[in-house]
């Protein structure tokens, strides 16, 4: 049996989960709604206040699908109450971000400023100039915006310059040496 996908999900107080045919699910919380098709194959259930989620057998796809299920709607769940949010830190002599409206300014170095549009649902909050906050109620939409502000200038491994995630390692290298 899959462990994760086993886990029922406790469904809080004040959010509501409703399934429709094909497995699509519409989660709605205190921070907004959710849509998602899931796998058809799987069996959700919303017994009280937990959802469960059963595969109909044990082909090596239904048990991947099972855990995969079970973590979306988790997810979904955990995004219409709590949100999901993600740091990222700008590194590097006159490396900065600023904010005007919707509107997100890198300066990385680069000739020209790097502008960015935050997506629907997506909101970039500024710490300083260089403490980027993405924040969002969809897991996979904040990451994927995290990641596209991350591209635009990476972290380098001589002098650390770049864009990183705050909870990321960037493993140093040692430069040059001169001759003797």
């Amino acid at each position: 049996m899959s462990r994760i996908g086993r886990m029922p999900i406790a469904v809080p107080a004040g959010v509501t989960v409703d399934i429709a045919e094909n497995n699509k699910v519409t989660v709605k919380g205190p921070k907004g709604t959710l849509e998602r098709v899931l796998p058809a194959e799987m069996e959700i259930k919303v017994e009280g206040t937990e959802l469960t989620v059963s595969r109909p057998n044990d082909l090596k796809k239904m048990k991947s699908l099972h855990g995969l299920t079970r973590s979306l709607l988790n997810n979904m769940v955990i995004g219409v109450t709590d949100g999901f949010e993600k740091k990222l830190e700008v590194n590097g002599v006159g490396y900065r971000a600023s904010k005007a409206g919707k509107i997100l300014t890198l300066n990385l170095g680069y000739s020209h400023p790097v502008e960015m549009t935050d997506p629907e649902g997506i909101e970039t909050v500024l710490e300083g100039q260089n403490v980027i906050i993405v924040k969002g109620i969809d897991n996979e939409k904040v990451g994927q915006f995290a990641a596209e502000i991350r591209d635009k200038r990476r972290p380098e491994p001589y002098k650390g310059k770049g864009i990183k995630y705050a909870d990321e390692t960037i493993r140093r290298k040692v430069g040059k040496t001169g001759k003797k």
